[in-house]
């Protein structure tokens, strides 16, 4: 362990990353202060209509793993080994994610998952967890926080773990950029029972938008629309939203009783890709940083925006056993981790196409089929790149490396091949 004497650190928002960071970070020694703007969601509850629920996997997994808190989550986890598209007409087609069919993602609710995680930090006696505590000022230079309730704390070094909206890339005045998605997402529910598969993530692909739903351990499904903003609006009667889902999803509209009323009550959330550039700020008595979405956040159609944050926390840990102090591990950090956060915000928009235009054509069902093929015939030799994603923890940007040469290697193959048909005709032809 080179991070040096225990150090103070405070950690803003005790969100998924945070409170997984603050468990890192107090193994290690370190004391912790997790701020959290909001009250403890253990005595208020999750707030409803904007978690969507997530999908775990090795990537997230792997740093749950290095905790001891993987069978804790995964308790209360589902396994999803594929996913189930709905046509319109009714025909089910199930795409299973590997080659083995055995790979899962895990369906889990944020909800769920950060009161684990909350728990698992504030039961560590260096870890203190102040709710309540939305942040308003911060100086660099003075060393000072400042919260809404007229609290101010001393910090000499200070870590956004607050969302793609941070406060503290704000206040401390890192630059960044938000491209928005002219979509929004919306969530509704399916209850128990239903006739749908328990075990898949269910997707509605409808061109220009779509509607998954994931498992819940009470049987329900958790249902998100992702719709371009403008069709929200559209739909500003109970008669009007009832008509659309009998159109566009007809086998789902028969199992939403309470469709037109989560309809009118759940709010339209938005989706962005946050860049920042540098991801830490040193002042004259403070070091301010960022982690997870604060730093990088990225749209959900990877399921690697938690994985990723996860990733984030090992990567920081690993580099603190690295380098000579938290200064140089976090200029060591951000030199590793943004590469690999740029790739996997790129190839997240991409799967957006994907999923609403793509899964449900023959082509894309022929290529699936072609990858899980090469996969059992060169084992460990042809990876795609979903599986490369979702179920090792190679960097996301080697992934894309990988998958570059994996496809000049199928290219040269395939001439191969064809060159050798070629000759054998030829050679049949003059005998």
């Amino acid at each position: 362990m080179r991070d040096g004497a225990p150090q103070e650190v405070a950690i803003v928002g005790a969100g998924l990353v945070g409170c997984l960071l603050a468990c890192f970070l107090a193994r290690r020694g370190h004391q912790v202060t997790l701020y959290e703007r909001r009250p403890d969601p253990r005595e208020a509850g999750a707030e409803r209509g904007r978690s969507i629920n997530l999908a775990l996997s090795e990537r997230g997994l792997d740093a749950l793993r290095r905790l001891g808190l993987d069978k804790r989550v995964l308790a209360e986890a589902i396994p999803m080994p594929g996913r189930m598209m709905h046509a319109v007409d009714g025909t089910l087609t199930f795409q299973p994610y590997s080659a083995d069919r055995r790979r899962a993602i895990n369906s889990i609710s944020r909800g769920d998952l950060n009161r684990v995680l909350l728990e698992a930090a504030d039961a560590h006696p260096s870890v203190t967890v102040r709710f309540d505590h939305k942040l308003t000022g911060l100086d660099p230079d003075q060393g000072t926080l400042t919260f809404d309730n007229g609290r101010t704390e001393q910090a000499t070094l200070v870590i956004g773990a607050d969302g793609a909206y941070s406060a503290v890339r704000a206040l401390a005045e890192l630059p960044a950029t938000r491209d928005q998605l002219d979509h929004g997402y919306k969530e509704l529910t399916i209850p128990a029972p239903h006739p749908f598969e328990p075990g898949a993530l269910h997707i509605w692909p409808r061109g220009s938008s779509m509607m998954i739903a994931l498992p819940n351990p009470d049987g329900s499904l958790t249902c998100t629309l992702f719709w371009p903003k403008t069709d929200f609006a559209a739909l500003d009667t109970p008669e009007r939203v009832s008509a659309h889902f009998a159109q566009v999803y007809p086998d789902a509209h028969a199992l939403m009783p309470d469709l037109a009323q989560e309809y009118a009550a759940n709010p339209v959330g938005s989706l962005l890709t946050v860049h920042t550039a540098p991801w830490v700020r040193r002042g004259e008595r403070m070091t301010v940083a960022l982690i997870g979405d604060a730093a990088h956040a990225i749209v959900p159609f990877y399921g690697q925006g938690a994985n990723c944050g996860f990733e984030d926390c090992v990567e920081l840990d690993r580099c603190l056993e690295e380098a000579d102090g938290f200064d140089a591990a976090l200029t060591l950090f951000e030199r590793r981790r943004k590469p690999n956060a740029d790739t996997i915000a790129r190839l997240a928009l991409d799967n957006f196409v994907e999923m609403r235009d793509k899964v449900a054509s023959r082509a894309f069902l022929a290529r699936k089929k072609a990858e899980h093929l090469l996969e059992r015939l060169f084992p460990g030799k042809y990876v795609s790149r979903y599986e490369l994603i979702s179920f090792t923890t190679v960097p996301y940007a080697e992934v894309e490396r990988r998958i570059a040469r994996q496809n000049r290697w199928v290219a040269a193959v395939a001439s191969a091949i064809v060159l050798a048909v070629a000759w054998w005709t030829i050679l049949g032809l003059n005998q």
